[in-house]
């Protein structure tokens, strides 16, 4: 009976940690020695065409590069890979039933309940990572993160909420590596 206590407790943590969670999928070519790749650029052509605020790629690259850098690939002039993103932004929106009361009967006023439903939006961006092969310009490794994005004023949140991302995507790379 004690543990029955703390299930709502139980469930509120996992709503709220669910709320900050990044989804990642990632693809990559099997054939690529990804040994070799010790040095990398951003490739301009392909973060120009991201649909963000300039300030948000300037964010973005900033964790890519702190990410990259930690892994011991160092930004050079002459890289063996290049970096590129793309982003996507959608509202999601959820719709709750709140049919629950007291008594019998569906009526609210008779009974004390609430009932109605309950709309919840949020944005969820995705954002893409491609490395490409510098020497032959073919996609090596890409990976995908999902996650609701941070849409208040402080720009701290919003920051940490984009290394956060490009971290959990990161982490995949390079492939076969265990966590």
């Amino acid at each position: 009976m004690k543990k029955l206590k703390f299930l709502p407790l139980l469930a509120l943590l996992i709503v709220a940690t669910s709320c900050t969670s990044v989804r990642v999928a990632t693809d990559y070519d099997r054939n690529a020695n990804f040994g070799s790749y010790t040095s990398f650029a951003f490739y301009k052509p392909g973060i120009d065409k991201a649909k963000i605020s300039d300030l948000d790629k300037k964010r973005i690259l900033r964790a890519i590069d702190a990410e990259l850098s930690a892994k011991g690939i160092q930004k050079s002039e002459s890289p063996t890979i290049l970096v590129s993103i793309f982003t996507k932004e959608q509202e999601r929106v959820d719709v709750y039933n709140n049919n629950f009361g007291w008594g019998w009967g569906w009526n609210p006023w008779w009974y004390g309940g609430y009932w109605g439903n309950t709309v919840s939006r949020t944005t969820e961006g995705q954002l893409y990572i491609d490395l490409i092969d510098a020497k032959t310009n073919e996609l090596v490794w890409q990976g995908v993160g999902s996650a609701r994005l941070y849409t208040g004023s402080n720009l701290d949140k919003k920051e940490e909420r984009i290394r956060e991302i490009v971290r959990e995507i990161l982490a995949k790379y390079p492939p076969g590596l265990k966590k």
